[in-house]
């Protein structure tokens, strides 16, 4: 393992594997940190909760429509005079009338409103519901990037050890030459070998700018890259039985959740189709004056001021089959939200087991990655000093030295897979 994944400074690893000291960046970022400046910033996920928001302003305005309202009228109506009590137009009472009331309007009996609020209360839980799938999403999106950008780290770290291995046997290399112990072609051999080491060097330096540019968008809200993140994958956490994780997502998955509320709303889809088929019941009161005179008596002395109430009644007779057709349509969405929701548990119990294999699988690879390690190190040291002996070839060096990077990067791949199996888990069981 890298020197630098082994120094008591492990917590700024990516300042120093960009060439960095801490002062250089004043930002240094936990796990914890990063989720929350992801829940703060992420497009994807501040655009499910205002949906949410949306969905609960919905639900408060279908509430307003069943409770009765109240409005007011004051208009003044100018008639053209033409000697008539009632001026040009008989169907006014006179040249000016003054209208001044107050209306109360409400519905004695209005099922398909009453079917409509309970749709929309419906239609806000599945909001909330998105919401939280889009929230354990981005959990599993920042693991994926913040442990990306720490591996590109070590594996910059990794291509910088093997660089400086490279070198150190090419000096060898020629010190053999120079002694006659050695031929031409192995100081050949381990100049290009050491070429190829920095060209990977390169590469390993590239990935990890790209993973931090990237990491960046989710992050911040103006683009900056003076930030480094805290390398804490060797702490990673044991995983539950399965029938634990079994019971976290049969009791709090929010992708069944938001299928069965799609069923229910469905349901009350249904109901409102078929309560536009039925008689609406209303009532209005009306106090106020309607009258030639802005005044609240007229010139007899008879006050102007008064109420009025009335009831109606409207029953659908005939609409050409439009009703029966939106019945019809609502029946068949509610089949579809069957459909959905049998999908949804199928695919919900495919990916708990695919997730908890992969976390298994990954998990234990560790202990064996990390013995494979430990053994292309030893295999590189002693092939070096056989080489140093004239008991190897220089290919036998230049493919432990490979064995060995491979080996290290491998390790640092075993544990990332490992944390973002987890992650992915996560998201089915929404904790582990």
């Amino acid at each position: 393992m890298s020197g630098l994944r082994l120094c008591p400074l492990c917590g700024v690893l990516l300042c120093a594997a960009a060439g960095q000291t801490p002062a250089d960046a004043p930002l240094t970022l936990t796990l914890d940190d990063a989720l929350a400046r992801a829940r703060a910033n992420a497009p994807h996920l501040l655009s499910a909760n205002i949906a949410a928001q949306l969905a609960r302003e919905d639900s408060r305005q279908a509430k307003a429509a069943l409770l009765p309202e109240v409005a007011t009228l004051n208009q003044f109506i100018y008639t053209q005079p033409n000697g008539q009590a009632s001026g040009t137009f008989i169907s006014n009472d006179g040249p000016r009338v003054y209208n001044n009331w107050v209306n109360v309007h409400g519905d004695l009996y209005a099922p398909a409103k009453l079917a409509d609020y309970r749709r929309t209360r419906l239609a806000e839980d599945i909001a909330r519901a998105r919401a939280e799938i889009a929230a354990r999403g981005l959990v599993a999106t920042v693991v994926q990037d913040y442990y990306g950008m720490v591996s590109a780290a070590r594996k910059l770290a990794n291509a910088r050890q093997s660089e400086r291995e490279s070198l150190d046997f090419l000096e060898i290399t020629r010190k053999q030459e120079r002694g006659g112990e050695a031929a031409h072609s192995d100081t050949v051999k381990a100049e290009i070998q050491y070429i190829q080491r920095q060209r990977d060097a390169q590469e390993a330096r590239l990935s990890l700018d790209k993973a931090r540019l990237g990491f960046a968008v989710i992050l911040f809200p103006d683009f900056r890259q003076d930030y480094a993140l805290t390398d804490d994958l060797e702490a990673g956490r044991p995983l539950r039985t399965f029938a634990e994780v079994n019971a976290l997502a049969a009791r709090s998955n929010p992708d069944i959740r938001a299928a069965q509320l799609t069923l229910d709303q469905q349901q009350y889809e249904i109901k409102s189709a078929k309560a536009a088929m039925l008689p609406a019941l209303s009532f209005d009161y009306f106090f106020g004056m309607n009258a030639n005179e802005l005044a609240l008596h007229n010139p007899e002395g008879a006050r102007n001021l008064g109420s009025v109430a009335q009831v109606q009644m409207t029953i659908p007779v005939w609409a050409w089959g439009a009703a029966q057709s939106r019945v019809r349509q609502a029946e068949l969405r509610r089949q579809q939200a069957k459909y959905d929701l049998t999908l949804t548990q199928r695919e919900l119990l495919a990916n708990l087991n695919a997730f908890y294999l992969e976390a298994q699988v990954a998990g234990e690879q560790i202990a064996t990655l990390k013995k494979s390690l430990e053994l292309s190190a030893d295999s590189l040291r002693m092939t070096l000093l056989r080489y140093k002996a004239g008991e190897v070839t220089v290919l036998e060096v230049v493919d432990a030295q490979s064995t060995a990077a491979q080996a290290r990067n491998a390790y640092d791949d075993g544990v990332v897979r490992s944390r973002v199996a987890l992650a992915n888990l996560q998201t089915l069981t929404g904790e582990l």
